[in-house]
């Protein structure tokens, strides 16, 4: 898949079927939209687009009136969200920057110049939600109205339900703020994961507990940073990592702010796999591209007193982890 940032750039595709929308999550909703586009892409002989923007427009419109408590929830940082797009088999994406200037135009001005002389969409498809221009003026009447005048398809496609309960990131947001991970995993259509660069730390947990695990190197942990400050999850998990070696690792992971060693503010995934490799090494995961599936949550963040209690807290969701994944292997004979 290939990825603009803007539509100015050569190799962008002449002509393309696309489709519009933030994707956060890229949940099975997401899925059955992206579906539809390849196969009408591949019927009409054109590439497979996804225009998408960064940030969220709620986080500009919140920015905007300095109200950041009406910023959504983040489920998926940009990374995430291409790689998925990518799964997909979306063959471009467009990122836009949402901006006051962009926030600002037309209906019209979005067709004339986003749709028609920036990606010369011949097909295009949105939600039975979509809405565009400023003050959310454009619907799809008027977009089938500007297609017809401008020689381009417009279809829209109905909600997508699950047992009933209908996908949409706000359900699968309102899923992770409870730490339902199971209801989660059936909206987006597998576990709820988080990927990233592994990066160097303070590297405290390396003293934290050293008597009591991974023999002499206390709770050395993985740390991956969260590029929002709102992350949909927040708390400690029972987790698999994927990356560092052939097979997915057990671990525990803490998403947040880590309040007890931390007044950064900075959301990080700090993740202690149960049993660390040893042809790994020390330092062996620094670099590394790794993914976290977050499948179970064991409790919310929590601030102690001091490093004696977090040790005693890590110590007692080392041993709830190890139970619920014990409980649920990754490969169930």
């Amino acid at each position: 898949m290939r990825v603009f940032r803007g539509f100015h750039h050569p190799g962008i595709a002449e002509a393309c079927a696309l489709t519009i929308g933030n994707f956060d999550g890229v949940h099975r909703g997401h899925q059955a939209m992206l579906a539809l586009l390849k196969s009408e892409a591949r019927h009409r002989g054109l590439p497979a687009c996804v225009l998408t923007f960064e940030p969220h427009p709620r986080d500009f419109f919140a920015a905007a009136a300095n109200k950041p408590e009406l910023a959504p929830a983040r489920v998926a940082i940009l990374r995430d969200k291409l790689g998925e797009l990518e799964r997909c088999g979306v063959d471009q994406t467009v990122v836009l920057r949402f901006d006051a200037a962009f926030a600002s135009q037309s209906p019209q001005a979005f067709v004339d110049g986003v749709l028609c002389a920036g990606l010369n969409a011949k097909y295009v498809l949105v939600g039975d939600d979509f809405r565009f221009g400023a003050k959310r003026a454009g619907d799809y009447a008027m977009l089938d109205a500007a297609g017809r005048a401008r020689g381009f398809d417009v279809a829209r496609m109905n909600s997508y339900e699950v047992h009933g309960l209908r996908v949409s990131s706000s359900a699968v947001r309102e899923a992770l703020a409870a730490g339902d991970m199971a209801t989660a995993a059936t909206l987006l259509g597998r576990p709820y994961s988080l990927s990233g660069h592994v990066v160097h730390g303070r590297k405290l947990g390396r003293s934290l507990g050293a008597s009591r695990e991974g023999a002499g190197d206390g709770f050395r942990t993985l740390n991956l940073r969260f590029s929002h400050p709102k992350p949909a999850a927040l708390g400690i998990f029972a987790v698999r990592v994927h990356g560092l070696t052939a097979e997915p690792l057990d671990g525990v992971a803490s998403l947040g702010r880590r309040p007890t060693v931390d007044d950064s503010g900075r959301v990080v995934l700090e993740v202690y796999c149960l049993d660390w490799p040893a042809a790994l090494g020390v330092d062996g995961g620094y670099g590394k591209v790794v993914r976290v599936d977050l499948l179970h949550k064991l409790r919310d963040e929590e601030r102690y007193t001091g490093l004696d209690a977090l040790t005693e807290a890590i110590a007692r969701d080392v041993r709830h982890a190890r139970a619920y994944l014990g409980a649920h292997p990754a490969h169930p004979s």
